[in-house]
């Protein structure tokens, strides 16, 4: 070949640089003669082959930015004459690669440099791998010709089987840049040269592949949101004809917002509020997303009764006929209400309904166990004043966007429930139950309680704002009644701003009237039964209430009922009793079964808990209400059991020093009372809390503890019909507690006659039903000196000792457990 024989020639040739352009071997390009470099370069190589045979040659070498490259291409001049512009120019062919030595002298202007031909052989015949090479190239520039629509051109490339003069082909290609092509110069192998060809090809091929899908997808949207546009057009159009075909006037369509805000009866500030969403409605696009944002906060704007109200029933003894007709007890929050309404109809009687911006609402917490009502007389309050009522559930809740709603930044944002409330009731001052506030959770999305504080605070929510809204929403006309089971779990700073009603439960008689008047009629009914067909007694209706059904409420009550009158209709149905039927007392074993709570005072008297030495009977109050709680002691034999206190039955803290300070009392001032205190040294004491799974805790068992050790060590029985609660301190002084109402109606339902209560507790009597008072025998006393003379029984014959008593406690737990 003739690139072997010539491959290592020295060469003198005139440089013609090429600026920011590069030619490779093979190729033909025009150059103009009217640039110097170009000009200088032609003229010396043809003065040199005036001594030399051959066509005039020079050495074609890039140059960037003022660099000359490593490698250049010998060309040979093939025609001097006029481009198609008419500039004078040459032809110049490409003829193979020179390393460029070092600079030498030459006729002419130009700058001539020695250089080398590069040996650009290949092997013969080709490696397979090189095969596999030459196929995909020829493949890809296939491709991309036909995408350029360069027919003429495959034809040619497939025709070329040298491997050098395929991969310099590629310098034809326009996607390549300068650098590109200068690195195909310098790649001196063939093979190499044309894997980068190969490469370059192949990355342009994805990247046209890629803009011509960006390029798809864009035509597609254009072309969407042109056909979007031109169907909007024809509905308007449409649209137009119709109201004119129907005589409307222009501009009456139904989601004319400006018209609507204009025409609706808004607050100023949220009137200038709505017409400036109604300006960015007219500016957006339709095809804005924003736009359906505005609608959905207009439409909830306008559908808000901003300016109405429910006039107040003034009526004062209607609206406490009402309330005493729905609801029998709960006094204490019908007064409430009936002081609410005789307040708000003098304010207005003296033109004092508004004052600093801020009307009457009232806040109210009604705080009491399940199933005494609390829910139910919100609506009976509502219906006493003469307003509109909304339950807002708040049980579980956790995130505080549910209270003051979403920003309206995010998609499907909503107002909060109190917003949701005023919009439900269609008034501005209605009564709205917020159930269960004691359940309200938080985590990581807020705290509703914390947004709570706004809404409840009379001297704030005038001026609610909701996140959604983000207008002004007066909150002060509406009457808030907030119901809870446990007082402890209402933050405090929320507590401080309602007004506490404590509904401590019904007493059998209250439970005897409701059940008669609202209880059966309404069971009867969901029955299927007459009044005339099925009557209850009242001597069933008490027993229900006191042996089947021990609870503050009446929920388990109205079960129990609607069992016995299922019961009754389904005998009825088999044939097995004819109606009209009056349900007695005698009646409830054979239909509903036996009672699941026997009083105490009614068991055998072998059979009572406290008929061992070492039980009393206290008084607590749980999230039910009310309930007794029986504490056991006992005495462990000294030569089993490890002395020390082991306490158990799920105790918190405070009993557990509680338990520690009765003992030490009784250490100390054992002599004084004539008790072996002698054995609590030496012995094991062991103090229980039944039920063991529920867990216990408060100061208030102080003295039922006390009283059940004095009577381990004392032998002396704890009298059946007595209960207490108060707590002890270490001399010996009762002192005062809470829930006093509660327990006492606990002690009444459980049949307890006698109950033993501090006497600074005394002025808590006067919240206790008068019937229930009647029924039990309260003492109230500052010492435990004082409890234990009424609560022991006088020792009999044999029981002082103390190690009958041990024995006798003992008996009780054989193996104490360690605390």
């Amino acid at each position: 070949m003739a690139a072997e024989s010539t491959a290592f020639t020295p060469l003198t040739l005139p440089v013609l640089p090429l600026d920011d352009e590069v030619v490779l071997p093979g190729m033909v390009v025009p150059l103009d003669l009217n640039d110097a470099d170009v000009r200088a370069a032609v003229e010396a190589a043809q003065a040199a082959a005036r001594s030399e045979p051959g066509k005039p040659k020079v050495l074609l070498v890039p140059r960037v930015d003022g660099t000359y490259a490593n490698t250049g291409v010998l060309g040979t001049v093939e025609q001097v004459g006029r481009l198609a512009d008419g500039d004078p120019g040459a032809l110049i062919r490409g003829r193979g690669r020179v390393k460029i030595g070092a600079g030498t002298t030459g006729p002419g202007a130009a700058l001539w440099v020695e250089g080398t031909r590069i040996d650009e052989s290949v092997p013969d015949p080709l490696p397979g791998h090189v095969t596999e090479l030459v196929k995909e190239y020829k493949a890809l520039a296939t491709a991309w010709l036909k995408k350029r629509g360069a027919w003429q051109v495959v034809d040619r490339v497939q025709a070329i089987d040298d491997v050098s003069a395929l991969a310099d082909n590629s310098g034809y290609s326009p996607f390549l840049t300068t650098e590109q092509k200068v690195e195909l110069l310098e790649t001196a192998d063939p093979v190499a040269r044309l894997k980068l060809a190969t490469q370059q090809l192949r990355d342009h091929l994805a990247e046209q592949e890629v803009a011509e899908t960006i390029a798809k997808d864009v035509q597609e949207g254009v072309d969407k949101q042109q056909r979007e546009f031109l169907l909007r057009r024809q509905l308007e159009a449409v649209r137009k004809e119709l109201r004119e075909l129907n005589g409307e006037k222009e501009g009456e369509e139904s989601d004319d917002y400006r018209a609507r805000v204009e025409a609706a009866d808004l607050p100023e500030k949220v009137r200038e509020a709505a017409l400036k969403e109604v300006d960015k409605l007219e500016r957006a696009s339709d095809q804005s997303p924003e736009g359906s944002w505005i609608r959905t906060w207009l439409d909830t704007v306008l559908e808000l009764p901003w300016n109405e109200r429910t006039e107040d029933a003034y009526d004062i003894q209607g609206a406490k006929a009402v309330l005493d007709a729905e609801h029998a007890g709960l006094e204490d929050v019908k007064e409430r209400i009936t002081e609410y309404l005789a307040v708000r109809k003098r304010r207005a009687e003296r033109g004092l309904g508004v004052v600093g911006g801020r009307r009457g609402g009232a806040v109210l917490a009604l705080v009491g166990p399940p199933g005494v009502g609390k829910t139910s007389l919100g609506e009976s309050v509502a219906h006493a004043m003469g307003r509109k009522f909304v339950r807002v559930a708040l049980g579980g809740v956790r995130d505080e966007a549910e209270i003051r709603g979403h920003r309206r930044t995010y998609v499907g944002a909503l107002p909060g429930r109190i917003v949701r409330a005023i919009k439900e009731a269609g008034s501005m001052n209605p009564v709205v139950l917020l159930d269960e506030i004691d359940k309200v959770g938080s985590d990581f999305r807020g705290d509703p309680a914390a947004a709570l504080l706004e809404v409840l605070d009379p001297a704030q929510n005038h001026t609610f704002r909701d996140h959604y809204l983000e207008v002004e929403l007066d909150l002060s006309d509406v009457v808030f009644l907030a119901t809870a089971n446990v007082l402890e779990s209402i933050p405090e700073a929320l507590l401080d701003r309602m007004e506490l009603v404590r509904l401590d439960g019904y007493t059998e008689d209250e439970k005897i009237v409701i059940a008669r008047d609202h209880l059966v009629p309404r069971q009867r009914e969901r029955a299927g039964l007459d009044a005339d067909e099925v009557t209850i007694d009242e001597s069933a209706l008490r027993k229900l209430a006191g042996e089947y059904t021990r609870e503050a409420g009446v929920r388990n009550l109205e079960r129990s009922i609607a069992r016995l009158l299922r019961k009754v209709a389904a005998q009825h149905e088999l044939g097995e009793r004819e109606l009209p039927f009056t349900v007695t007392d005698a009646h409830l074993r054979d239909l509903i079964g036996r009672p699941h709570h026997v009083p105490e005072s009614a068991q055998d008297p072998a059979e009572r808990r406290t008929s061992v030495p070492g039980v009393a009977t206290g008084l607590a109050v749980t999230g039910a209400g009310g309930d007794v709680l029986y504490v056991e002691a006992s005495l462990a034999d000294p030569e089993t059991g490890a002395a020390g206190l082991t306490l158990t039955g799920q105790l918190g803290d405070v009993m557990k020093e509680s338990a520690q300070i009765a003992l030490s009392f009784l250490r100390s001032h054992g002599a004084e009372l004539e008790l072996p205190v002698a054995d609590l040294k030496d012995r094991g004491v062991h103090i229980h809390f039944p039920a063991g799974a529920v867990p216990k805790d408060g100061p208030s068992a102080g003295i039922t503890m006390t009283t059940a050790l004095a009577s381990l060590l004392s032998g002396r029985l704890v009298r059946t019909d007595v209960a207490m609660t108060g707590e002890v301190s270490l001399t010996g002084r009762v002192l005062p507690i809470g829930g006093v109402k509660q327990k006492l109606l606990a002690a009444h339902r459980a049949g307890v006659t006698t109950v033993i209560i501090p006497k600074r507790n005394e002025p808590d009597l006067d919240d206790v039903p008068a019937e229930v008072l009647e029924k039990l025998d309260v003492h109230t006393v500052t010492d435990v000196r004082q409890v234990l003379e009424l609560a022991l029984a006088p020792a009999t014959g044999t029981a002082g000792s103390a190690g009958s008593a041990g024995s006798a406690g003992a008996a009780g737990s054989e193996v104490p457990v360690a605390a």
